[in-house]
């Protein structure tokens, strides 16, 4: 499934700028920058440009005020439009004042909104042989990242490692080791890998090799044949090497790779298990991969299976978690500050590691584009059959988290320091107890609403409270379409809004059936039809011009007497009746007179809603009821009676 979260100036049925001022009326994002562009071209727009480039992208739109977190959209004057394109494009094209221009004609937009002129800017992510985009023509000190707080500066640190991994000419695991030899690899590694080596490529000519051959054909140990030099590599060390040998300052001293089980409810038990380097085992990669992936996976149901004879212990649950794990592995910027930390969760796994992501959001969940930062880590976990090289490898964590019935895996990315978080749920996306929990609290209005509607109330119910971006991870619609989903719940009740600094967040409604209460009793009087049974298809002008009346009035019998002889507790709470109690009672309601919606919701304790597009539709079709206006089953007067047999 794509995810289309960045897809900012999609058109749909008119320009999409329009939609941002409907998404966002009061806030800005990661995504989205409002200046006023007031006094002229704005120079603060291009640390924005520069942030927006080395993140995800977004929009920069002038015509904004912002006023004590508040924005107000004053516009531009029209006759300043071609002025600061022109502004735009001679900026964009000096290398003195940016350092890559990203923009073509298309990414600028001017419209107007409410009568007033506004202009909009489109900045794409840049690739990663693009970046670091710097202001002026210094990188360092004048590179700028985005975040949820606004652009920030990038350390030089940043920089540095973005100018790295600009780089494609060096791989930074295949670097070699200066004072390293065979003295420095883990035996014992070399041998337990060589052993699963061997049971997925039975007779491979490496088998024969010694250890130095088979290292070297793997990478982990090589000739640089320009300058001569040979030695280890990193990826060799950090795969087979001992824990000294890794965290020296010459290697990767910042390694510190860390497991964490955390399955118990107690919250004085901070884990129940964890694996790091504790002095009592070689801590490198592939000790880390063996002792951690088991744990891993045993939380996983293995269902026998026999395919082609053979049987199959892995599901692509299995297959996915596996990627997932192997991924963090192998995509570490092990030059970062922070570590690889690994936790197994009651309801997730998390997957968290130091870097930036290579590839964009977009790209990222769509598979395909293969862009790994140790490739030579990668190709040593491809030959024991756990890793992926072709780009597809996030597809199978989604089919296989999909498989499983579990809701979507997300990536969260951090900056401050850069960290990669990948999240895979452990829950359904619609568990039954959080099912059961929404129909407590709305009662039957849950069952008629859409998919997407229903997936929101469930994440917001079971993360406390939920947010457009968080959203975007887990539905397949664009941000504007999330937005107008979150204010319609809003509209109905399900959900209150409360804005948090450049963020709107939802959550509950948890005093909903008060609410509704509250309403009914305001519309009382005018919510009920009082029919007699001299109101039939014949005369019809006499049932529309027909007095409104409280309904306290109304001809239909309650609960109570319609059907005396149920059972107390069904009778308290309608809902416990079967399909067939509640047709029932419909038919018995009906039996006289022709009856309204509202007075048939009355009668049997049911959302109009639900008996609209979920009942009544039936009963009429299996010719238990009449309409009132049978050519027009829409009609805002209709009313149901029970046919004659």
């Amino acid at each position: 499934m794509e995810n289309i979260q960045l897809s900012l100036f999609d058109a749909y049925e008119h320009p999409f700028i329009l939609k941002v001022f409907n998404s966002f009326p009061e806030s800005e994002s990661d995504e989205v920058e409002y200046k006023l562009a007031e006094g002229g071209f704005p120079d603060e727009f291009w640390k924005t440009y520069s942030a927006f480039a080395n993140s995800k992208g977004g929009i920069i739109v002038f015509g904004v005020k912002e006023r004590k977190n508040d924005f107000i959209f004053e516009g531009i004057p029209a006759n300043k439009i071609g002025t600061y394109k022109k502004a735009f494009w001679d900026n964009a094209n000096n290398p003195q004042k940016i350092s890559l221009n990203l923009l073509s004609d298309t990414d600028l937009i001017d419209f107007t909104f409410e009568g007033k002129h506004f202009l909009a800017f489109r900045v794409p992510a840049a690739m990663r042989v693009q970046r670091p985009v710097y202001i002026t023509t210094n990188p360092f000190d004048n590179t700028y990242k985005r975040n949820y707080e606004g652009d920030y500066k990038c350390t030089r640190e940043e920089v540095r490692r973005m100018l790295a991994d600009a780089d494609l000419t060096v791989q930074p695991d295949s670097r070699i080791l200066d004072g390293y030899s065979m003295d420095d690899f883990d035996l014992n590694s070399i041998r337990q890998y060589k052993q699963l080596f061997a049971s997925t490529h039975s007779g491979h000519p490496w088998l024969l090799l010694d250890d130095l051959g088979f290292l070297s054909k793997l990478g982990a140990f090589r000739l640089d044949r320009k300058t001569k030099k040979e030695g280890a590599t990193v990826a060799g060390m950090l795969m087979f090497g001992k824990t000294n040998s890794i965290t020296d300052t010459e290697c990767c001293p910042n390694f510190f790779p860390d497991y964490r089980e955390i399955l118990s409810l107690d919250p004085q038990i901070r884990w129940t298990d964890r694996i790091y380097p504790d002095g009592n085992w070689e801590a490198n990669l592939f000790q880390f991969y063996r002792m951690v992936w088991p744990k891993l996976a045993s939380s996983l149901p293995k269902p026998f299976q026999i395919k082609d004879g053979v049987r199959q212990d892995e599901t692509p649950a299995h297959i996915a978690l596996r990627e997932a794990f192997v991924n963090a592995l192998i995509h570490t910027d092990y030059s970062a500050p922070n570590n690889i930390v690994i936790e197994q969760r009651i309801d997730n796994y998390r997957f968290s590691n130091p870097g930036t992501l290579l590839v964009s959001i977009k790209q990222y969940y769509q598979g395909g584009t293969s862009e790994c930062r140790n490739t030579t880590l990668q190709k040593m976990f491809l030959m024991i059959g756990s890793a992926e090289k072709a780009g597809s490898g996030v597809n199978k964590i989604i089919y296989g988290w999909e498989y499983a019935q579990w809701r979507r895996p997300y990536l969260i990315i951090e900056s401050q320091p850069d960290r990669l978080i990948l999240e895979l749920p452990k829950f359904s996306i619609l568990p039954e107890e959080t099912l059961h929990s929404l129909r407590e609290l709305f009662g039957d209005k849950v069952d008629v609403l859409g998919k997407d509607e229903l997936n929101i109330l469930a994440i917001c119910q079971i993360e406390g409270e939920v947010n457009n971006n968080r959203l975007q991870d887990s539905i397949n619609k664009h941000r504007t379409d999330i937005t107008k989903i979150l204010q319609e719940l809003c509209k109905e009740g399900f959900l209150l809004s409360e804005n948090k600094s450049r963020w709107t967040t939802y959550h509950l409604n948890t005093d909903y059936e008060n609410d509704v209460e509250k309403e009914s009793n305001i519309n009382l009087d005018t919510s009920a039809v009082n029919l007699d049974s001299s109101a039939t298809a014949a005369n019809v002008p006499d049932y529309k011009n027909r007095k409104e009346t409280s309904s306290s009035d109304s001809l239909v019998p309650n609960l109570d007497t319609l059907a005396p002889n149920l059972d107390t507790s069904k009778r308290k709470n309608s809902k416990k009746l079967s399909k067939e109690e509640l047709h029932k009672l419909i038919i018995e309601a009906c039996k006289s007179n022709y009856i309204s919606i509202e007075q048939i919701a009355l009668a049997v304790n049911r959302s109009q809603a639900y008996l609209q597009n979920e009942v009544l539709p039936i009963l009429v079709s299996n010719g238990k009821l009449e309409r009132l206006y049978p050519d027009n089953p829409n009609h805002p007067n209709q009313a149901y009676k029970t046919q004659a047999e």
